[in-house]
């Protein structure tokens, strides 16, 4: 307990967060290289799209945190697609003595950031494994992506009114 200046005694909420499992949900990969005639060497242009979802589940302060990627690689300064992976990677968390009006950002930031060198490795397995060099994701700043959304829900606010 910390005492504050008047004398009272005040206790700081204890943060507790397990992860209680982890899964990929769906996963496609599509080799479309493969499908075409081979045109030598070519240079891979790579744009990976994250989309974060959350929601409370049944039990008691446990919360399921859904990582939703999508990578595409075209050859470069072309349309031509060379690969298309798409995963929905879950994590299932148990949190405890986060405020409420915190809890959002938690779950959109914290716990896509404890899950996100496993989805990495998979990522990477999955594209040496389809036939391209391993692809090792850059690190994601899920603070960024959080006020991206947030600031894109806002400007779709008045849209809609």
């Amino acid at each position: 307990m910390a005492e504050t200046a008047n004398g009272a005694a005040q206790e700081a909420p204890q943060l507790k967060m397990n992860v209680l499992a982890q899964y990929v949900r769906d996963m496609s990969f599509e080799n479309i290289l493969a499908r075409k005639p081979s045109t030598g060497q070519v240079q891979p242009d790579v744009k990976v799209q994250v989309a974060l979802d959350a929601q409370k589940r049944e039990a008691e302060n446990q919360y399921e945190v859904v990582t939703k990627l999508t990578v595409r690689s075209n050859a470069q300064g072309t349309q031509d697609a060379l690969f298309v992976l798409e995963m929905e990677y879950v994590g299932l968390f148990q949190i405890e003595g986060v405020p409420e009006d915190q809890l959002h950002p938690f779950l959109l930031i914290e716990c896509p950031r404890m899950v996100f060198p496993f989805v990495r490795r998979i990522v990477s397995d999955v594209t040496r494994d389809g036939g391209f060099p391993p692809l090792n994701l850059d690190n994601i700043d899920f603070v960024n992506l959080y006020r991206t959304e947030l600031q894109r829900r806002a400007a779709e606010q008045p849209a809609q009114a």
